[in-house]
């Protein structure tokens, strides 16, 4: 695909959201629209139970950067009837891995709702996403034409909100979400059995412009952008990924990376993920390092063609290395009274669907439902107020 828009043509200052006393204008000239009604969230309490010490990991898996999986109808609608409360307990329970090689596992108990989603799931494929998957195709990841733009390095690497996007050691991205910590995919350091190899010594890449004095007379193209690791302290995984059966692990692809020591660049906050009839647009985007463009930060975004309670379902472009990119979107700030990005997904790879005795196919983010939430914000900040205070 040829692109001929800019990053500014993209994110004009025109395109900020303009506040009103009861409608909002998402987009210069756009009809105004009613504000979002203001819903609460509860984020289930975590209480710690017991933590002991496992056995170093061998460290033998090899990292998979394309991950696959299938589905059916009954993985598919898992989530959506009557939450057991044992079940989340004991898939929110989490490993930890530290630099020295030693892991912890941590168990958990939740006080919240009992009840999550619709007790009377429906059984079919939405018209919506029937539609939009009806054409077969060869595994891959890209539809139709690329959609996709490399965020040029001379300035854009370090605005915001492509600045908040980092390499992964093991080949995959990461988005920042604190001073310290970096949210991306399970499978990136872990295989579901064994930790990957390079996971002990686990690093963060930040890239930032080249130096212009580095490209040398005569180089046809200029200098790639330069890369800054620094060495992860610990990481944490939820049990549910390593011992999930393999049509729904990956409801639970997503990993927090702990830094030895803080970044200055701003990062993104998180959110539970709306329904995508509350996002901007009804899009999501997110920024990555695909492994067909080495060396270049690669932005993309596309309409959200349907979820479940814990995936994204889209036809966004992406290759091998965009694995662990923050899916974000605008979303409603009630207390700001503004449409504010805020990260509430991990992009996870591609999952086939049958259901009706036919195949879909999509490319899939993991959606940080109330109880992920929980599970997040414990690790950032070992504290359920401290998780509540940073989500308003």
């Amino acid at each position: 695909m040829s692109c001929s828009l800019t990053v500014k043509q993209l994110f004009p200052p025109s395109h900020a959201a303009k506040i009103c006393p009861n409608h909002c204008f998402i987009f210069p000239d756009a009809p105004p629209a009613p504000c979002p009604a203001q819903r609460t969230v509860r984020i289930p309490l975590l209480v710690l139970h017991d933590q002991r010490r496992l056995s170093h990991p061998h460290f033998s898996a090899h990292p998979q950067l394309d991950l696959t999986t299938y589905c059916n109808a009954t993985c598919y609608w898992q989530g959506d009837g009557e939450l057991d409360v044992n079940l989340p307990t004991e898939r929110l329970a989490f490993e930890t891995l530290y630099s020295d090689g030693s892991r912890t596992l941590t168990t958990v108990g939740v006080k919240g709702e009992k009840k999550h989603g619709d007790t009377s799931p429906p059984t079919q494929l939405s018209a919506r996403r029937k539609r939009a998957a009806r054409h077969r195709r060869r595994r891959r990841q890209i539809y139709g034409e690329d959609g996709r733009f490399s965020i040029p390095g001379d300035h854009f690497l370090l605005e915001y909100p492509f600045s908040t996007a980092v390499l992964i050691s093991t080949g995959c991205s990461g988005v920042l979400v604190s001073s310290r910590h970096v949210l991306t995919a399970a499978h990136c350091v872990h295989n579901g059995k064994d930790y990957v190899k390079g996971s002990q010594k686990l690093r963060v890449g930040f890239l930032s412009p080249p130096d212009r004095n580095s490209t040398r007379p005569g180089q046809s193209s200029p200098a790639r952008p330069l890369v800054h690791w620094v060495r992860v302290r610990r990481l944490r995984v939820p049990k549910g990924w390593i011992q999930s059966p393999p049509e729904i692990r990956m409801d639970f692809d997503y990993t927090l990376l702990e830094l030895r020591r803080p970044h200055r660049r701003p990062f993104m906050r998180l959110s539970v993920a709306p329904s995508f009839e509350d996002l901007a647009g009804k899009r999501i985007h997110f920024s990555g390092f695909d492994s067909d463009r080495p060396g270049e930060l690669v932005y993309r975004f596309c309409p959200v063609e349907d979820e479940s309670n814990e995936l994204i379902y889209q036809h966004c472009d992406a290759r091998p290395g965009a694995s662990g990119s923050g899916v974000y979107g605008r979303v409603w700030d009630s207390a700001l009274e503004r449409w504010d990005r805020k990260v509430f997904g991990v992009f996870s790879g591609h999952q086939w669907l049958e259901v009706d005795g036919q195949n879909y196919d999509f490319n899939v983010a993991v959606r940080l439902t109330p109880l992920k939430i929980a599970q997040i914000c414990y690790w950032l900040h070992g504290s359920h107020v401290s998780c509540n205070q940073d989500l308003e």
